[in-house]
């Protein structure tokens, strides 16, 4: 079992950057693919970025790629998203989640552990 704790979100103007960060409890951390995911209001949790156990080969949606970097510390028990050129449309409650296993997935509903999220807001 793995508990997790993100933290980083805020407030900031469009093409400004944040981090979120997202802290494991427990012992097998480097077990777990970690994904971040984000929900903004009225919409279904979409797919950010997904991370290897190893942390190898990051992963990102369309929508992120060449403006967010995905990385992890299995040292540490972290897991950071780093933000930049963020846009309005960025705007959203930002979770981290958990899976074991050997593939890396992107489907919210396949990932079994997630934190209590992050808010992310992106003014114009």
């Amino acid at each position: 079992q793995v508990q997790l704790v993100e933290s980083g979100g805020g407030l900031v103007q469009a093409g400004g950057s944040l981090r979120l960060s997202c802290a494991a409890s427990g012992r097998t951390f480097s077990s777990y693919n970690m994904g971040w995911f984000r929900q903004a209001p009225g919409k279904e949790r979409e797919f950010v970025a997904v991370i290897s156990r190893s942390g190898g080969s990051p992963f990102y949606a369309d929508s992120v790629k060449g403006r967010f970097t995905l990385s992890r510390d299995n040292a540490k028990n972290t897991v950071n998203l780093q933000m930049n050129s963020l846009k309005p449309e960025d705007t959203a409650v930002y979770h981290c989640a958990a899976r074991s296993g050997l593939v890396v997935v992107t489907t919210p509903a396949e990932y079994r552990y997630w934190g209590q999220g992050t808010q992310v807001t992106v003014s114009s």
